[in-house]
């Protein structure tokens, strides 16, 4: 139970660390011009940052802190994912990564930041970059909000979330 209050204080701080400088970077000339729509993680720091700024509630947080209900929009994406890597015959089979998406409020989907794990399969980031890049061209999560979010987390494909839900 302490581990859960501390994560959620942590989780609190974060935010309100976030919204004090939230102003000052409204001001500033925008960095995000030249943010590529999917970056390797490390990349564009000060890009990246700032689109954190912008983003600062989490798809718990817009979802109400229903966790079902975060948990399927989630699912829902990765779903879509596997099925674009099938339907382009790009094998996503194998790759573990860090991914930090970033939603507009209609759904669509505004940047993938990632990192390819160290188990992961050995993949050619840029193309990685492209199909994911590819793949948000097309997608929106079937959910609009009044805020943007963003979902950072950890995957591993397959995922074998069908198989697991059947």
């Amino acid at each position: 139970m302490y581990g859960i209050r501390l994560i959620f204080s942590t989780s609190l701080f974060f935010l309100a660390f976030n919204g004090l400088f939230a102003q000052a970077s409204s001001t500033a000339t925008s960095l995000q011009d030249d943010l590529p729509r999917v970056f390797v993680l490390g990349e564009h720091e000060a890009e990246y940052e700032e689109l954190m700024l912008k983003y600062q509630q989490s798809l718990l947080q817009v979802c109400e802190l229903d966790m079902e209900k975060a948990f399927s929009v989630w699912m829902s994406l990765i779903q879509e994912l596997e099925a674009y890597a099938e339907t382009v015959d790009y094998d996503i089979n194998g790759i573990h990564a860090w991914l930090h998406v970033f939603f507009d409020t209609d759904g669509s989907v505004d940047h993938i930041a990632f990192h390819l794990k160290p188990q992961s399969r050995n993949v050619d980031q840029e193309e990685f970059a492209g199909f994911l890049s590819s793949f948000i061209n097309l997608y929106k999560v079937p959910m609009t909000t009044s805020s943007r979010y963003f979902n950072y987390t950890s995957v591993a494909f397959p995922s074998h979330y069908q198989q697991i839900k059947d």
